[in-house]
């Protein structure tokens, strides 16, 4: 079978799991979640020796530093696959939940009732665990979902899927809500985009090339963010030892994920004082800075002149863009220029700017004296996400088990006609 037709008769499972899945009860799936995560952790020694292989055939293929990370499979990610398991399974069930209802003059009681999107096609690279992430999500909004990882993954991913079945298996669930495309074959990506028959949404998670080419291609509606720059503004009379510490974890903590650091604005009045301090903390971490004129000389020994592509960059790596700005208008102004709708953030100590700062900036999570690699969706208590989207419609932001779902219509009447 070709990999065109692999990827039909998948929707049409695809298609048939998710009506079977709107009707599933709570309890089913609250079932399913909590046997996976005891898998999970009964199968964590053959969890790691599929990613052992993975590994060793990325350092083959001299993957880099980032994509390793995004790639290795600790005892600690493997355990908090297993919590995102149990912390979705005690979300609410928001399916078939009527969020608000009112009566007409007529005497019709309308409401909107929520819903599951359907099918759901997930094209990701790297990280396996998004496999988990993706497939409890959408089992708890009551979906099917494809999933297409990078063949970086494919052994990791097909170990994962094997006891996603399980689960789906023990708790009364079609195993055909959550497949894994079995095939390396790139032709899969392009099938998918086609297969809007049985495919409603489709979500591509990875490099700005992936999603793209899923842009270009895809036939049905895309959720989508393409890239991660994130700055941090650090305003007149902030807390500078607080910043300071704030800018090392969003910049070095996992400097090759989309909500770490990329850009530092910083208010003038401030410079000569933060500046020498974020070189030394952040320079003896491995951090290099593209610095503006005026930032240059207080960024020694580890700075260099920032070059003109430099603003608006996803450097995924330790490598961090330094401005400073005469006011909080001017740092705004250059977000707007250069970020990317993803994150974010301003150290202050002045209330009425951080409330400005909330209210003007574009992004999918703004935050106040925080660090950006908060948003997360495991970080802001959806228990885990299925990816960030910066397209707005329909979600902003992390995408969670509500995030899955959509409202219908519901209307209720005792005869009425339309006059």
């Amino acid at each position: 079978m070709d990999i065109q037709e692999t990827i039909n008769q998948m929707g049409k499972k695809a298609a048939a799991a998710a009506r079977a899945m709107r009707a599933a009860s709570p309890s089913a799936k609250t079932s399913a979640l909590l046997s996976l995560a005891q898998l999970i952790r009964q199968e964590n020694k053959a969890i790691t020796e599929a990613n052992a292989r993975d590994l060793a055939a990325a350092a083959d293929r001299s993957l880099d530093a980032p994509r390793m990370d995004r790639l290795r499979l600790t005892d600690a990610v493997i355990e908090e696959m297993a919590r995102a398991c149990e912390f979705v399974a005690g979300l609410p069930d928001p399916i078939g939940a009527t969020e608000k209802q009112w009566q007409r003059p007529n005497g019709l009681l309308v409401g909107k009732m929520r819903i599951p999107l359907g099918v759901i096609s997930m094209i990701y690279e790297s990280r396996p665990n998004v496999t988990v992430d993706s497939g409890i999500l959408c089992l708890k909004a009551g979906n099917a979902v494809i999933l297409r990882g990078g063949s970086e993954a494919f052994h990791s991913n097909m170990m994962l899927a094997s006891l996603i079945h399980r689960a789906l298996i023990l708790a009364g669930l079609p195993q055909d809500a959550v497949q894994v495309v079995p095939s390396t074959d790139r032709g899969a990506i392009k099938a998918l985009c086609e297969l809007e028959k049985y495919i409603d949404v489709i979500i591509p998670r990875g490099g700005e090339t992936l999603i793209r080419t899923v842009v270009a291609d895809a036939r049905m509606p895309v959720l989508k963010h393409y890239k991660g720059v994130c700055h941090a503004y650090v305003d007149e009379g902030a807390d500078l030892e607080q910043a300071c510490e704030i800018i090392f974890n969003a910049k070095v903590q996992r400097p090759g994920v989309c909500n770490a650091l990329e850009g530092l604005l910083v208010h003038r009045s401030e410079a000569h004082t933060l500046l020498p301090a974020v070189a030394q903390k952040l320079g003896d971490a491995g951090v290099s800075f593209r610095a503006c004129p005026r930032a240059l000389p207080l960024l020694a020994p580890h700075g260099v002149p920032m070059a003109e592509t430099d603003p608006g960059t996803e450097f995924h790596d330790l490598v961090m863009v330094v401005k400073v700005v005469d006011s909080q208008d001017e740092a705004q102004d250059y977000i707007a220029q250069h970020g990317s709708n993803h994150t974010e953030i301003i150290c202050t100590r002045n209330h009425q700017n951080a409330m400005r700062f909330v209210r003007e900036v574009d992004a999918s999570m703004v935050a106040v004296n925080a660090s950006s690699r908060f948003n997360d969706g495991g970080q802001l208590g959806l228990g885990a996400e299925i990816g960030i989207s910066t397209s707005k419609l329909h979600s902003y932001g992390p995408m969670g088990v509500e995030e899955l779902t959509t409202t219908k219509f519901v209307v209720l009447g005792n005869g009425q006609i339309r006059q």
